[in-house]
């Protein structure tokens, strides 16, 4: 389990590279290590999630279920990503959505008391938590406007140009349902581009 924890240190330190080697370990210490199979949830809908994970190994997905009963995938998330609901987390509300695993996944994993602790050590940590919080809102705000803005055609085109190591190891139904069209319609859009190519 060092080795996972190892993993998720080096991200901080990339990150956050003034951090001391003292501070680093006093973080550490709070820090638990969990694995998970394939479709075993890291956090179900209607639950509030209790410790963030940072995907030291592995592959999730974040989706909620309709109302007609449908999964709808709203995000995939691999090595070096984090497993969270971010704003249902932070105001210790449950969470709308769930998050699976679609490989066996190790997180390097730390509570909202954890990362109030450690804030309080050092102004660095704090540093951390907010560009992390600024990707997360960056994301959310690129995945709402390819709504707006693009067709499915570029949804997908940018899904490929973006998440080119996920591309193999996402099955084609959770894809479908994370650009929002259904699989006729991606298989033209596949099938036009390799006439294009």
């Amino acid at each position: 389990m060092e080795q996972e924890t190892e993993i998720f240190l080096k991200s901080v330190r990339t990150i956050c590279p003034g951090l001391t080697a003292i501070e680093l370990s006093q973080f550490a210490s709070r820090l638990t290590v969990q694995e998970l199979k394939k479709r075993e949830l890291f956090l179900q809908s209607g639950k509030t999630q209790k410790v963030i994970g940072f995907i030291a190994k592995g592959l999730i997905r974040s989706f909620f279920v309709d109302q007609e009963g449908n999964e709808r995938t709203v995000g995939f998330y691999a090595e070096g990503d984090y497993a969270t609901h971010y704003p249902a987390f932070i105001t210790r509300q449950p969470s709308r959505y769930s998050i699976q695993c679609l490989e066996p996944t190790t997180f390097v994993c730390f509570s909202f008391e954890d990362m109030q602790w450690v804030y309080q050590q050092s102004p660095k940590f704090e540093r951390y938590g907010r560009l992390i919080a600024e990707e997360i809102l960056n994301r959310q705000q690129a995945r709402i406007e390819s709504f707006v803005f693009q067709t499915a055609e570029e949804r997908y085109l940018d899904f490929v140009k973006q998440n080119s190591m996920l591309f193999s190891r996402v099955s084609l139904s959770s894809l479908c349902s994370y650009l929002g069209i259904e699989r006729q319609t991606l298989t033209r859009i596949r099938q036009k581009l390799a006439h294009k190519a």
